[in-house]
């Protein structure tokens, strides 16, 4: 038995033909005397955090917004935060190294199997469906390019040569509004010289404004977002309550469940449902076939800062029980079964005569 087991285990990492770029088909032979390793799944809890890191910068004309463009809402010191915006959980499968099976599968058709990388079965006697594999609802976008100007090329010679802040401030704000108008004079068709066409109309358009922006940012600050989402692993118990999964930090972002300068995100998860045997007694055994989940249920809940983040049930492969699919509608040496399994719970999809 141990040197059939090796045998397989070779033909999974020497065999080959990819079916996807996730599964690997290994197929029965006399070779391998007709016997398959396979393992099933168990089910981690995937917890994505998604957080943004928020600078601020103010102007140097910070103090002389109001009074030159009557804008009052302005940065007035500089400084970076963080802020958690969203988390996510679903279930990831991994190898279940407890739970791996040998079977042989004797048919003059040659029966097969898919298997993840890791040896997690996938389908047998046809090509998997990896379509309802559960990820992430989260995603971290890449903010617009905008409009980059040297704010050095606004920074005109009597802006420069000006004898204090506040009349650079002055001439400044001159110069917005002169920017303001030049644009609507060619909207409007009023000015002077107009551009030929389309592309260098909205070349002019766009060089004023990142021109009025650049003045406008010495008056109100900036203001830069970027993005980032981190994953954790959780595995699930029957019971778990509030589980610190990380720690977040307003100064700092996310970080480590044992950094107490952050507040932890708990992780609470109850099993609910065992799931259901379909197929067999597995008190039966000598029942011969193929060991499947049935996946079982649990409720899964994140909170920070008393706020919850995610309430919902979730299937757990390692909740459920096993079961078996019988070996008999393989026998069928003209028309064996096929079987598609959800790869990520070790459970049947769909069964094909």
């Amino acid at each position: 038995m141990k040197k059939l087991l090796f045998i397989s285990l070779m033909l999974l990492f020497l065999s080959a033909t990819n079916a996807q770029t996730e599964a690997v088909k290994v197929t029965a032979l006399k070779g391998n005397e007709y016997g398959l390793t396979y393992s099933l799944p168990k089910t981690m809890l995937n917890v994505d955090v998604q957080v943004t890191k928020i600078t601020q910068k103010r102007g140097q004309f910070y103090q002389y917004a109001e009074k030159y463009l009557g804008v009052k809402d302005v940065i007035t010191e500089d400084k970076t935060y963080w802020t958690l915006d969203n988390i996510d959980v679903w279930g990831k499968s991994v190898i279940d190294k407890d739970n791996t099976y040998f079977i042989q599968l004797k048919s003059n058709a040659a029966p097969f199997m898919y298997l993840t990388a890791d040896g997690v079965i996938c389908s047998i006697n046809t090509e998997p469906d990896f379509s309802d594999v559960p990820k992430t609802h989260l995603s971290v976008e890449k903010p617009a390019a905008a409009a980059i100007i040297d704010k050095s090329s606004v920074m005109t010679e009597e802006l420069l040569m000006a004898s204090s802040t506040s009349k650079m401030a002055e001439i400044a704000a001159k110069q917005i509004y002169r920017i303001r108008e030049s644009r609507m004079n060619i909207l409007t068709g009023d000015a002077d010289k107009i551009p030929g066409d389309g592309e260098s109309f909205k070349l002019v358009i766009s060089q004023l404004e990142a021109q009025e922006k650049a003045l406008t940012e010495m008056f109100t600050g900036t203001i830069t977002k970027e993005s980032k989402m981190q994953s954790y692993l959780v595995e699930p118990e029957d019971v778990m309550n509030n589980f610190i999964v990380c720690r977040f930090s307003q100064h700092l972002g996310l970080v480590g469940k044992d950094d107490l300068s952050g507040i932890p995100v708990f992780i609470t998860t109850k099993k609910t449902s065992e799931g259901e045997n379909v197929f067999a007694d597995t008190k039966q055994k000598s029942q011969k076939g193929i060991v499947c989940n049935t996946p079982g249920e649990a409720s899964v809940k994140v909170t920070f800062s008393n706020k919850t983040y995610f309430d919902s049930t979730l299937k757990i492969a390692q909740f459920g029980s096993l079961t078996v699919l019988p070996s008999t509608i393989f026998e069928d040496k003209k028309n064996p079964a096929k079987v598609i399994f959800y790869p990520d719970l070790g459970a049947v999809k769909k069964i094909l005569q």
